[in-house]
């Protein structure tokens, strides 16, 4: 329908919020939950909520890189929410910007799984293919020449499956505001690795075991700076 693709359209829909506006990088930005044909979608609203680059030095709307992450994620075969229109405009001077995804069913973020007793009612076996899940998630993003640019735990979002086979999971990756493209999978993953390091609730052992099957993926060691 034309309405989807309507940037007043989405700028007046309205629903809870999921995120209410905050001030940041000079502008404001929320996110609202709405239903729209029956499904809900999430819509993200700023204004004057920019990002600075050499090829925008006076600033562009984030929610543009971050469209533009998403799309690139699903053609890398990278799962991410899925986004159905994003765009921007200027209003007496002033960007406006809109990103609407849809629905991640059933997904939470891995810090709030850990918190739940996720990791609890798992066996070391268990626990150890969601390491490996992420590991080669996250190889394929970087193979891709691409980086996460915010890569912490509670960005990475985690759906336990029960199948015929047991115990089996879905991973996903939100909050894309500063990905982009990089020139080499190493300088993605030089930046994204030791930034997830830090940002990890995972013990010594745990670090290792992941770290071995995302090298594996990505098909050469690390450097230990980056480890």
């Amino acid at each position: 329908m034309r309405q989807q693709h309507d940037f007043t359209y989405w700028w007046n829909t309205s629903g809870p919020w999921v995120e209410e506006p905050n001030v940041r990088r000079s502008g404001t930005s929320g996110v609202q939950r709405v239903v729209h044909e029956g499904k809900t979608v999430y819509v993200k609203r700023q204004t004057g909520h920019l990002f600075r680059s050499l090829r925008y030095p006076l600033g562009r709307p984030t929610v543009l890189r971050e469209g533009r992450a998403l799309s690139k994620l699903l053609q890398l075969g990278v799962l991410a929410p899925n986004p159905i229109f994003y765009n921007a405009r200027k209003v007496k001077g002033v960007w406006q910007g809109i990103l609407v995804t849809k629905d991640l069913n059933g997904f939470q973020d891995l810090d709030t799984w850990y918190a739940g007793g996720g990791r609890s009612g798992l066996t070391d076996a268990e626990h150890l293919k969601v390491l490996e899940r992420l590991a080669t998630l996250l190889s394929r993003l970087h193979l891709g020449r691409w980086q996460h640019g915010c890569m912490r735990s509670k960005h990475i979002f985690i759906k336990v499956l029960t199948t015929a086979d047991g115990f089996d999971v879905e991973l996903a990756l939100l909050d894309l505001e500063k990905s982009h493209g990089r020139a080499t999978s190493l300088g993605a993953a030089r930046h994204d690795i030791p930034q997830l390091r830090r940002h990890s609730p995972w013990s010594d052992g745990e670090w290792r075991s992941f770290l071995a099957c995302y090298e594996q993926g990505l098909g050469r060691p690390l450097a230990s700076d980056a480890r």
